[in-house]
């Protein structure tokens, strides 16, 4: 049982010990780093399953659809005016009150720091409150953890992660233990997807749109390049291919309905082509360095896109593994997979003073190492 150390219940970070391993824990997960409010809680139990007991969510695409993208400010003022009550509901759905929780977590990064403040601060308050551990969870953390939460998925694993900030493979090795294989050096696939659509005149957000558009596309009309294909690393870049994309649209303006539709088709199947030479090589680098992969993982918002599941499937039968990825809400940004990182934190006996800081950047691999020639760009963070 953890001991307070002083009157006021401050928490010390504690590697290695395994304080919650043989019990229950019952954690309460909270979501601010970008445009969704939300707020779970999560059961683990004794034998490392996981239940998920409430998951309330709360978007702000309305808010955001007139500016074409994320308005940071919007988002955290949205966060101040939402989350009390979030929380409420998803205390109230899981039937269990606060003096029942093990733990209260909260994503402390990366993300919109505003965002990240209003989260961080409310879950300080609740730890407080309740005298209750907090867990400060690292958001990507929690995307990678989630097919544990879902399938029981054992360690070692694949992961590719991509969103709207983030495109990487990363191997999973245990909690707390990920190895980056490789990383977008400019555009994340998400960002990619909703840049082309706002080029194209398609409302936000642009990746279900793009999709939706290149359903009825011809993807050889254009000629559009494979970035980075047959390269030695696992890393990806998307900012020629978008660029490609906005030369044809200005040669063909004014576009037409099926100029549209092709150069969506176009634009989705290069960069299906490159992500699917990328993931070989990543699987190639982690078979040659951990041994062959329990499965290859997909998380993220781009991962609900069917083409792009489509694809990565294609790519772990190649590879002699299985395909797995959670179900769409707990792909995007979600409480329930906070909660659980926060539990499986927990369980290993790792918590969090008050005074742990937000942070707008947060390495998963905090031992990756850039190449000089990428150390400008966005594979350096």
């Amino acid at each position: 049982m953890l001991r307070r150390a002083r009157k006021t219940p401050v928490w010390r970070q504690t590697q290695g010990l395994n304080l919650a391993t043989d019990t229950a824990s019952l954690v309460l997960g909270i979501e601010t780093t970008c445009d969704e409010t939300a707020a779970a809680v999560v059961e683990r139990r004794s034998d490392g399953s996981g239940r998920i007991l409430s998951n309330v969510v709360h978007s702000q695409i309305e808010d955001h659809a007139p500016f074409g993208g994320v308005v940071p400010e919007i988002a955290a003022r949205a966060h101040v005016d939402l989350l009390d009550g979030i929380v409420a509901r998803a205390m109230q759905q899981s039937g269990v009150g606060f003096k029942d929780l093990s733990g209260i977590a909260a994503a402390a990064g990366p993300g919109l720091i505003g965002g990240v403040i209003v989260g961080l601060t409310t879950a300080k308050a609740i730890a407080l409150v309740h005298n209750t551990p907090l867990v400060a969870v690292n958001h990507l953390e929690a995307h990678a953890l989630t097919p544990r939460l879902t399938d029981a998925l054992q360690f070692p694993y694949c992961l590719f992660l991509a969103s709207g900030g983030h495109t990487q493979i990363v191997a999973v090795l245990g909690v707390g233990n990920y190895v980056r294989l490789g990383t977008t050096v400019d555009d994340a696939m998400g960002e990619a997807f909703d840049k082309v659509a706002k080029m194209l005149g398609l409302p936000y957000p642009g990746g279900p749109q793009v999709e939706r558009a290149a359903a009825s596309g011809d993807a050889e009309r254009f000629a559009f390049p494979r970035p980075m294909l047959g390269r030695a690393d696992a890393n990806f870049s998307l900012s020629g291919l978008k660029t490609a994309v906005r030369n044809e649209a200005g040669r063909l303006a004014p576009l037409q309905p099926q100029d549209i539709n092709d150069l969506c088709a176009g634009f989705q199947a290069a960069a299906l082509d490159s992500t699917a030479d990328r993931l070989h090589v990543g699987l190639r680098i982690f078979r040659e360095r951990f041994g062959a992969p329990h499965a290859l993982v997909a998380a993220g918002g781009v991962a609900a896109n069917q083409a792009i599941r489509g694809a990565l499937r294609e790519v772990a039968t190649a590879a002699g593994t299985q395909f797995m990825i959670p179900p769409p809400a707990l792909c995007t940004d979600n409480g329930a997979m906070i909660a659980w990182a926060g539990a499986e934190r927990l369980a290993l006996g790792l918590t969090d003073s008050l005074e742990f800081a937000p942070r707008a950047r947060w390495l998963l691999d905090a031992n990756v190492t850039t190449p000089a020639q990428f150390a400008n760009t966005r594979a350096g963070f």
